[in-house]
């Protein structure tokens, strides 16, 4: 049996360094507009590429404008946040964001050598919303065919990866994309950070994007931040 079509957002919010209230309230007022079941922001959104900014916990009662707004939206927001992990280990992750609360649904497992206070994942993750399963990704992840490899062997319909790219490599997050999309046969959906932030990322390149099975291109932002863009996945007829 077909299921039904799933409005997918990839978002380039404006971002300030450190400033997790703040960002929470943007990260609530996007998903509000977006009218998205899922909506997708870029790496480290909730603090920016601060590499210094303090862990987040699921239980921070600043993201409580995020829950209010998927409740009120019926959406799920990805997020993405510096967190603990088990032992004292830190990292850079992906947070699954609805109308019940906060859970940690991604640990980057292609942590850069400048990202050295942070630890890899322990390793791929598939995420299930109405039927559809999405494979999470954070940055480096996306440069490396294993990754997307080991995330399909979980069986995922959509690629979803949270970006940052310096605006002079803008075609980056696209270069890549098409490769998952030439290798895997599914969608991608690249939320890429738009601005200015920290780690030498005085210009982000933005344009998140979202791509179909077929190689084609279904909606893309442009360079600045404060925009989102939202495409239909549907199952393919018969």
């Amino acid at each position: 049996m077909p299921r039904q079509p799933l409005v997918v957002a990839v978002a380039q919010p404006h971002i300030r360094a450190y400033d997790v209230i703040a960002n929470a309230v943007e990260h609530a007022a996007v998903v509000r507009a977006a009218h998205a079941r899922v909506v997708a922001f870029p790496e480290l959104s909730l603090t920016g590429y601060e590499l210094d900014a303090p862990a987040i916990t699921a239980e921070d009662p600043g993201l409580a404008p995020i829950v209010g707004a998927c409740a009120e939206a019926g959406s799920l927001a990805l997020v993405g946040a510096p967190v603990r992990g088990e032992g004292g280990r830190e990292h850079i992750a992906m947070l699954a964001v609805d109308g019940a609360g906060v859970r940690v649904a991604y640990r980057k497992v292609h942590v850069h050598r400048s990202e050295e206070r942070f630890s890899p994942g322990d390793g791929p993750a598939v995420l299930y919303v109405d039927g559809w399963r999405l494979g999470l990704a954070i940055c480096r992840d996306t440069r490396f065919a294993g990754h997307d490899a080991a995330t399909a062997a979980l069986g995922m319909d959509v690629y979803v990866a949270a970006v940052l790219e310096h605006a002079r490599d803008a075609q980056v997050p696209a270069e890549r994309a098409r490769r998952v999309v030439a290798d895997r046969r599914v969608w991608v959906a690249a939320a890429s950070f738009a601005g200015s932030t920290g780690g030498g990322f005085d210009r982000a390149a933005g344009g998140s994007a979202v791509w179909a099975p077929d190689g084609g291109l279904l909606a893309q932002a442009g360079p600045d931040a404060g925009r989102y863009v939202s495409a239909t996945l549907r199952d393919p007829g018969p």
